[in-house]
């Protein structure tokens, strides 16, 4: 009497493991892609806030030393520059692309000090909302 071998019921377990690790190796490196993603994102938005942040504090120190004439540095919203303002402002928009960037200075009571705000807005891409970053001084 032959005996029959009995049927192996597992072939291509081994094939159907190998693409599952495949997947799941692949579902893992775009996660990691997205994360770096956002993390690039973020950095570039960091960096734009500290452009921000220095050009502010570059323009308190210039009306300090010149605080006989801070009117001479008040900007509305959309307005060109003064004389006095020109070579901070054009550094500025040099540093921060597009950035749109307005100065306000309230002057104080009975020869208090004067109430500066420089305020920086800027956009990263088009779309989005833009960022406003804003430094206010007492002069």
């Amino acid at each position: 009497m032959m005996l029959r071998p009995m049927p192996r019921r597992q072939e291509g377990v081994a094939l159907l493991e190998a693409l599952l690790a495949a997947v799941l190796l692949a579902i893992g490196l775009l996660g990691t892609i997205g994360l770096q993603a956002r993390a690039y994102s973020a950095l570039s938005e960091a960096s734009m806030r500290a452009e921000a942040t220095i050009a502010a504090e570059r323009l308190l120190g210039v009306m300090t030393a010149d605080s006989e004439r801070l009117s001479d540095y008040k900007l509305d919203s959309g307005g060109s520059p003064g004389a006095r303002l020109a070579p901070w402002y054009d550094a500025t928009r040099k540093s921060i692309p597009g950035a749109k960037v307005t100065v306000t200075v309230v002057p104080g009571s009975a020869g208090g000090a004067a109430a500066v705000t420089v305020a920086i807005s800027w956009q990263r891409k088009t779309g989005e909302p833009a960022n406003t970053h804003t430094v206010r001084g007492y002069i």
